[in-house]
């Protein structure tokens, strides 16, 4: 790891987070605040351009190290990371490890509900 690599995928991560921002106060104007329209949108549209973005960096861009901690770590992952998700369920899937890409995705939605219920009832204890 060098101090490149950590800045393209700071400066990236910022990019994406004020994009992300930006989407979500765009769809919440356009569409109202009674759906998470905007969590929705960067989600779908983060994995979208990570699946173009990580076969054209194969395909057209000999795999750049650099460009990819930029875009798929930085900006993608600020955007998003349930592109980054996507993107580690679909390896697993093209690997074979069908079982795996199960484990990993009903693992990490069911987790990541519940340590988000944990948080909340923590802080609800305590307050």
């Amino acid at each position: 790891m060098s101090l490149i690599s950590v800045l393209l995928v700071a400066i990236g991560g910022a990019i994406g987070s004020v994009c992300r921002y930006l989407v979500g106060i765009g769809a919440g104007r356009l569409l109202g605040p009674d759906f998470p329209y905007g969590t929705m949108t960067v989600n779908v549209v983060g994995s979208f351009v990570m699946g173009l973005f990580i076969e054209l960096l194969a395909l057209k861009f000999d795999g750049s190290e650099p460009l990819r901690l930029f875009v798929a770590v930085g900006i993608l992952g600020g955007f998003t990371t349930l592109s980054s998700f996507s993107l580690d369920t679909i390896v697993l899937f093209e690997r074979g490890a069908v079982a795996t890409a199960a484990v990993y995705v009903g693992g990490s939605i069911i987790l990541s509900l519940a340590a988000l219920v944990a948080g909340l009832h923590l802080v609800r204890a305590f307050a």
